[in-house]
């Protein structure tokens, strides 16, 4: 168990060496050049069974291509969107990673994407890619209501001034959440995209696996626990999204179809209204008719063709969850620090180091190993190196944003895989740093599992912390 005392000064000496050592060691930052992330698993590449190239091939295209309310090839944008193509959200550093050095969003008020919007005062040029959330609702006079949760998301532009909007041309019918009251009241987190690359591995994961990892994981001197969140229908570990909150990459992707760009789909087939237009206080009305089945497809928007002449057509969300399943895990690579590459054995004394002051209790090497796959051989049998449990923990007052989504509560999130982190650009769940050692710092704070091991990290030597910063860049 972490005592108390030696919480309280683990933040205090952090902030003190901090101040003091003013940032001896260096994070190497972002790492340039191509590492073949973004590849499809080996077996798909060769083909493997024969078509599943063409399944992930078709899936890859249509992660990227651009979607319009109506009028075009591919229609149902909207009432309210935060992108128009997948790809906006998970570019870095290839088609299935997270957000990117510039952010697509800031430019749809003046490129036609979202022209009748206020630009949000947290979508920036060069910030993270976001969807924002309220954790609470707000009462009549504008005050924050924490005894009403909400926490969810407040979808950032509407069609409103769109020439394909059709009927759904009013701001006042259809206007933007109350971002600057929510800043002003600071009732408001955000989220950034997470990556997708080896999701399919995570997914072929059992439960029984996992479990068994977290028995394992329990048996530690750090102070840390971890459960996992739970899927509402079956009851088994869900494990995609910041809170574990998703069971399968299926409905990871009808989800951000219907939540992120507006559109229906089998999984997810009404409208989306906001938050506050939908909840259980009796007098919410949903969306205006005038802004319903703008495609004039009818609904879902997102449908297979089984009604076609022509050959059987997926549809949107089984050929993103296809394209996600097949990517392979990020490669690792060589470090750059200030010009000069890092040593193989300075990257292994770092992988050494991040083992044994705790790193890797909740950042697991492997949380196990895959059940067969009925897709392909790559999926079956396989380590999955992505270094997490899948659990959710306690991460303590400094980075909970009081959203509760399943069994996971405002202060828990789940391990964040690690694999890729060398080419992320922005950390944390809402993107807040870019920098590894504030991300490090920010584990610590009342409550936090990770506090104990975000003191130990800060008492190695400022070499050591180089060596485990070098390590963590490599993956």
């Amino acid at each position: 168990m972490i005592k108390t005392a030696r919480l309280a000064s683990s933040i205090t000496l952090g902030v003190l060496f901090l101040a003091g050592m003013a940032f001896a060691q260096t994070d190497p930052g972002v790492q340039s050049g191509n590492r073949g992330t973004g590849a499809a698993l080996s077996s798909v590449l060769a083909n493997s069974p024969s078509g599943i190239l063409a399944f992930f091939t078709d899936g890859q295209t249509r992660f990227q291509e651009v979607e319009t309310v109506s009028g075009g090839a591919n229609v149902g944008l909207g009432p309210r969107f935060n992108a128009n193509q997948c790809s906006i959200c998970h570019a870095q550093p290839a088609v299935g990673g997270t957000g990117s050095a510039t952010n697509p969003q800031f430019l749809f008020t003046s490129n036609g994407v979202a022209p009748g919007n206020t630009m949000p005062s947290f979508i920036t040029a060069n910030g993270p890619t976001r969807e924002a959330r309220f954790p609470f609702y707000f009462n009549s006079n504008g005050s924050v209501n924490t005894s009403n949760p909400n926490g969810g998301v407040e979808t950032l532009f509407t069609v409103t001034g769109r020439s394909d909007a059709s009927t759904c041309t009013s701001s006042t019918a259809l206007p933007q959440p109350s971002f600057a009251t929510a800043v002003s009241e600071n009732d408001i987190i955000f989220r950034i995209p997470t990556p997708v690359f080896g999701a399919g591995l995570i997914e072929n994961l059992d439960d029984s696996t996992l479990l068994s990892n977290q028995a394992k994981n329990l048996n530690n001197d750090f102070g840390i626990s971890g459960t996992f969140n739970h899927n509402g229908n079956d009851g088994t570990i869900s494990r995609f999204g910041w809170k574990a909150q998703n069971k399968s990459l299926h409905i990871f992707a009808g989800e951000a179809y219907n939540v992120e760009m507006g559109i229906s789909n089998l999984l997810f087939p009404q409208d989306r209204p906001l938050p506050g237009e939908d909840s259980a206080n009796g007098t919410d009305t949903g969306l205006v008719s005038t802004c319903l089945n703008l495609s004039g497809a009818g609904y879902p928007e997102d449908t297979s063709n089984p009604g076609s002449t022509g050959p059987a057509i997926l549809d949107d969300v089984s050929a993103f969850a296809n394209f996600m399943r097949l990517l392979a895990p990020p490669p690792t690579g060589g470090v750059v620090l200030n010009g000069s590459s890092v040593s193989a054995s300075t990257i292994s004394a770092g992988s050494s180091l991040f083992n044994s002051i705790g790193c890797a209790t909740c950042h697991n090497p492997t949380p196990g190993t895959t059940q067969p796959s009925n897709f392909t051989s790559s999926l079956g049998k396989a380590p999955v190196p992505a270094f997490s449990d899948i659990e959710i923990h306690n991460m303590g007052t400094g980075l909970a944003d009081n959203v509760s989504q399943g069994s996971a509560g405002g202060n828990q999130f789940r391990t964040a895989p690690l694999w890729g982190l060398g080419q992320r650009i922005f950390l944390l769940h809402d993107g807040r740093t870019t920098n590894l050692i504030t991300a490090i710092q920010d584990h610590a704070s009342n409550g936090s599992e990770a506090s104990y091991v975000e003191e130990e990290f800060f008492n190695l030597s400022t070499t050591q912390q180089q060596e485990i910063l070098d390590f963590l860049r490599s993956l």
